[in-house]
């Protein structure tokens, strides 16, 4: 009886498991799905910017999607980025009757528009969000240098997401 349970178990978790279907997002390989979505982003142009850190995310975004050549001089899709920057205190020990901060975060918030470059139809939108911490040292410069580091871990790391962000809406977009 508990084995013919556990066969039953076993078929309908098979069966369940067929259904499924995974397909890697970003092939590289010919007749591999995920290829269409390759060449999408190589036809992403990444709008300028106005702020260093918005260009550090810019960069770093143009680098992901053209794998390090120059943006499409036609391209299929633009891509318009606006960068928020938040610095705060994590941290603060208190030295005789004051608070000093000894550790800081910097949070860096990005809205992006995706629109076809052809008619301005917009294809897609969304946000994405990264926090970096730093330290602060008793020394200014260093404080500075220290958040400027942060503010470019940062900026990397927000380029990743949105690249796999506008990878999943070119993907959603191939399938229809």
């Amino acid at each position: 009886m508990i084995r013919a349970a556990a066969a039953a178990g076993a078929a309908l978790m098979l069966a369940m498991a067929s259904g499924c279907t995974v397909r890697p997002l970003l092939a590289t390989q010919e007749g591999v799905p995920g290829r269409q979505t390759t060449a999408s982003l190589a036809s992403v142009a990444v709008n300028p910017v106005s702020t260093r850190y918005a260009q550090e995310v810019r960069n770093e975004l143009i680098f992901l999607l053209h794998g390090g050549a120059a943006q499409p001089v036609a391209p299929r899709y633009n891509l318009d980025l606006s960068v928020v920057l938040s610095v705060g205190s994590a941290a603060e020990v208190q030295r005789a009757h004051e608070n000093e901060p000894t550790a800081g975060t910097v949070t860096l918030i990005a809205t992006y528009r995706l629109t076809e470059a052809a008619t301005g139809e917009p294809v897609a939108q969304g946000n994405r969000q990264v926090m970096s911490a730093f330290d602060r040292p008793l020394q200014e410069f260093a404080v500075l240098r220290a958040q400027r580091d942060a503010e470019d871990r940062a900026a990397r790391e927000l380029a990743e997401l949105l690249r796999l962000a506008v990878a999943q809406d070119m993907a959603r977009l191939n399938l229809q």
